[in-house]
């Protein structure tokens, strides 16, 4: 079987791909492995959000679920917009979770197993940031989700917000015969905390907060950690680069505070590329490469495949 941490065996077929997937001369082939295009900001407008990515070379998005009710909104929006999707619960959505919405989770990971966007359950973890979240809660959810996908040998999408740790020991218990697939979304951790999650077999999502010149820890691990470790994403409409991002007093003074889009990034890629002092094309092919390997159903949908 193919070692889950070392997908540069298979990078030679990747550029190939690349090179087909091509459709400027100007423009790499994007993949956003985290954006939430079911927002309510995109209400109305999911349509030409994408459309905008598209233009910019973003050909695939993932777009995962957060809750039990959302299952059925990611899911059309994958096929409609030919892009892929999760489905899972998210940390800050279980305190109005219940038994009921893990047992339809498990309902519809077998019910959509031969649908080939489904690529992953999430988005689960914990978040250890928001004040007086019940973690106990979390928790409980986050493992169970962990069996479901070790039950429907299906990777996992991570939220990570001060919880490396503690995700970290779960995914230790819980592994899978074969090992772990996925992303630890948005991470934030410390280096021995990402060298841990990579060697368990997951890929480290940036987006944009590694713009910030004020993100010094992130900004160093985007620059060192092993480029076949990285993969890009935007989580929009949320985490906006620097120059999207209207600050507390700005917004007082009545400057709205535009959402993140997954046009945005091949421009959030070109601070990485500059950080790692590598051309952005290079990261390009890196991306496509760690994505395919952390989410592997996403390969069939790359070369035109039909909804």
């Amino acid at each position: 079987m193919q070692n889950i941490n070392t997908p540069w065996t298979f990078l030679p077929c990747l550029h190939r791909l690349f090179g087909v997937l091509r459709h400027d001369a100007a423009v790499p082939v994007w993949i956003d492995t985290h954006c939430h295009l079911d927002a309510p900001e995109f209400q109305g407008f999911a349509l030409d959000v994408r459309q905008r990515a598209r233009a910019q070379g973003v050909r695939l998005c993932v777009v995962p679920a957060v809750e039990a009710g959302n299952f059925a909104a990611v899911r059309s929006l994958a096929h409609e917009q030919q892009d892929a999707y999760a489905l899972g619960i998210h940390p800050l959505c279980t305190g109005r979770a219940g038994a009921a919405d893990l047992q339809q989770l498990d309902a519809e990971l077998t019910e959509q197993r031969d649908d080939p966007r489904l690529v992953a359950v999430g988005e689960t973890g914990l978040d250890h940031w928001v004040p007086n979240a019940d973690l106990a809660c979390q928790r409980h959810f986050y493992r169970e989700q962990l069996k479901l996908a070790r039950k429907h040998g299906l990777p996992v999408i991570l939220h990570v917000r001060r919880s490396a740790d503690a995700l970290l020991k779960d995914l230790r218990e819980i592994r899978p015969p074969q090992g772990w697939r996925g992303i630890a979304h948005a991470f934030n951790g410390s280096r021995q905390q990402a060298e841990a999650m990579v060697g368990l077999g997951f890929k480290l999502g940036f987006g944009g907060a590694v713009t910030f010149e004020r993100a010094l820890q992130l900004r160093r691990l985007a620059a060192a950690l092993p480029l076949s470790a990285i993969v890009l994403e935007t989580d929009a409409p949320d985490i906006p680069p620097h120059w999207l991002y209207r600050t507390l007093a700005q917004r007082a003074a009545g400057q709205q505070q535009a959402p993140n889009e997954p046009a945005q990034l091949p421009a959030i890629a070109a601070v990485v590329a500059q950080l790692r002092g590598i051309s952005v094309e290079e990261l390009a092919a890196a991306n496509l490469a760690n994505a395919l390997a952390a989410l592997p159903r996403l390969a069939a949908l790359l070369p035109g495949t039909a909804s």
